[in-house]
């Protein structure tokens, strides 16, 4: 890939960022969604690529999200595979909450995992536990890996874990073992990647989310140098039957290099709201700032980018030629 689509995707994730912060509190998540998926749409058309939606938030008959199978860019340029959430927090936006991004990834064409846009159990650390967890293992085990890994005392690691019922059975097992939690009602993609970030606070991630936020995660944690591996999830018998014709095996564990193939891949991410590691949009008259990070697995760069834009001049948030 071309080391220039790193400003480029940026450019993408800005405008989806700034379309949808506009919906901030005001408790309409799907409007905020739409606004960050066309937005999204728009830029993508201006960047030089050959991009294909590979796993997503959408499917063909649910417009305007970004399905599977989409095609991106200018149709000029590399062959990516495109992994892809325009607003990472849909109820985050709507109630006014913490740590909602509009986020991708891309790498070359076949090296993104393809799969529908179902469940995906997942356990992820930064680069100091790389190697020493496993999806398998019970809770107290991950933990002390973790605990050792990073020199800490069990009591001293925090784990993030989705607010969700169905993670009952983990906040008991991190509550005896005598870890700390950090509940988040959502955002798993900045749940993940905050792992491999020391002044975040957090060490692991645990639970089930959705499986393109486990693509894009895993893009970011193979840029920092950290880990993910998940799981798919098939919640009924058409879940699994698609899995299946797409030559998936559910009950195979993925590990990073199924997720991500290659040396070469590309996230970017702008905050919507505040969160820990990215400042969500901010707005005064007709100028909109913003924070993203964008990272490419290659050469192991992480930049975070300072946007001011000028809104008067990019009406439609995009200057074309």
């Amino acid at each position: 890939m071309e080391r220039s689509l790193t400003m480029e995707l940026v450019r993408v994730t800005e405008a989806a960022a700034l379309s949808s912060a506009r919906w901030m509190g005001r408790g309409k998540k799907d409007e905020a969604d739409d606004a960050a998926t066309s937005a999204m749409r728009d830029v993508f058309d201006t960047v030089p690529m050959k991009g294909t939606v590979v796993i997503g938030e959408g499917e063909m008959d649910e417009a305007p999200m970004l399905f599977i199978g989409e095609k991106l860019g200018t149709g000029y340029g590399p062959r990516v595979d495109v992994a892809v959430d325009p607003l990472e927090g849909t109820n985050i936006v709507a109630s006014g909450g913490w740590n909602a991004l509009a986020v991708l990834a891309i790498a070359d064409n076949g090296n993104l995992l393809h799969a529908p846009d179902m469940y995906m159990d997942k356990i992820a650390v930064g680069p100091e536990a790389v190697g020493q967890i496993d999806i398998n293992a019970s809770v107290i085990d991950n933990l002390k890996a973790v605990a050792k890994a990073k020199n800490k005392n069990i009591e001293d690691v925090v784990a993030t874990v989705l607010n969700r019922p169905r993670h009952d059975h983990i906040v008991h097992q991190l509550r005896e073992a005598g870890a700390r939690i950090k509940l988040i009602n959502d955002g798993d993609v900045a749940g993940a990647i905050n792992t491999a970030f020391d002044f975040t606070g957090v060490d692991i991630l645990f639970g089930s989310g959705g499986a393109p936020e486990g693509v894009i995660a895993a893009v970011a944690l193979k840029s920092l140098g950290g880990e993910i591996q998940g799981k798919l999830l098939p919640q009924n018998d058409a879940e699994a039957q698609r899995c299946l014709k797409m030559g998936l095996d559910v009950n195979k564990i993925l590990l990073m290099e199924d997720l991500v193939r290659g040396d070469d891949a590309i996230f970017a991410a702008t905050g919507v709201t505040d969160g820990e590691l990215l400042k969500g949009v901010q707005y005064k008259g007709n100028v909109g700032l913003t924070h993203s990070v964008v990272m490419r697995a290659k050469s192991g760069t992480v930049r975070f980018i300072e946007g001011q834009h000028r809104l008067e001049k990019k009406p439609n948030l995009v200057l074309r030629p």
